[in-house]
């Protein structure tokens, strides 16, 4: 009587045995712990990406490079001239005791401003000039060339030097032959002194002009 009960509960293991699965049922997996493993591979693979396309920054040299002195210009060294400009008087023992003015009353001796001359005539222009400075004019003292209006026309001037000595305070008449162009046509002349040795004096107050009309 007692083998019953045992025979029974034999037979319900064997039932549940029966029923069970084959093979043991895994856990369902977790999805958002799937994405946040998705995305932090994601993130450290760009990571890596960028870490190796970044340029490295090179550092600045600290020395300043030397330079070959052979290949350095050398510095030009200004020459002075000597100039002929009448605003400008030259600065040299001999120019500063030299000096003149005039008269405008008595500055034309002959061929006034704006005298009419024909192509090519021959003429002479004189200026009457005081010697203002402190040293005696020889005869190599003359009129010189500037400038003119139109550029360079020196209506093949020929100075003509002084025929005496003028001491300082004293008048003297200075002369320079001309030939007129031969276009018509209005044209100055500008003229100033200059000394025995070639250097011009005198100030832009002072300065001498030939002006004829070509007709």
């Amino acid at each position: 009587m007692k083998k019953k009960p045992i025979l029974v509960l034999v037979a319900a293991l064997t039932f549940l045995a029966a029923c069970a699965p084959a093979t043991p049922v895994e856990p369902t997996p977790d999805v958002n712990v799937i994405r946040t493993s998705a995305a932090s591979t994601v993130v450290a693979e760009l990571t890596l990406t960028a870490a190796f396309f970044t340029p490295t920054t090179q550092p600045l040299p600290t020395e300043t490079p030397t330079l070959d002195p052979a290949l350095i210009p050398a510095t030009e060294t200004p020459i002075s001239l000597v100039t002929l400009d009448p605003t400008t008087a030259a600065l040299t023992p001999d120019a500063l005791c030299d000096d003149y003015s005039f008269d405008l009353t008595t500055l034309d001796v002959t061929v006034p401003d704006g005298t009419p001359m024909t192509p090519g005539q021959d003429f002479t222009k004189t200026w009457k000039i005081k010697n203002t400075g402190i040293c005696t004019w020889d005869t190599n003292y003359k009129a010189i060339f500037s400038y003119s209006a139109p550029p360079n026309e020196r209506m093949n001037a020929q100075p003509l030097p002084l025929t005496t000595l003028v001491a300082p305070g004293q008048e003297v008449d200075v002369s320079v032959q001309f030939k007129a162009p031969t276009t018509p046509g209005e044209y100055k002349g500008y003229w100033q002194m200059v000394n025995s040795k070639g250097i011009p004096f005198g100030t832009k107050d002072f300065i001498l002009v030939v002006i004829i009309v070509v007709q």
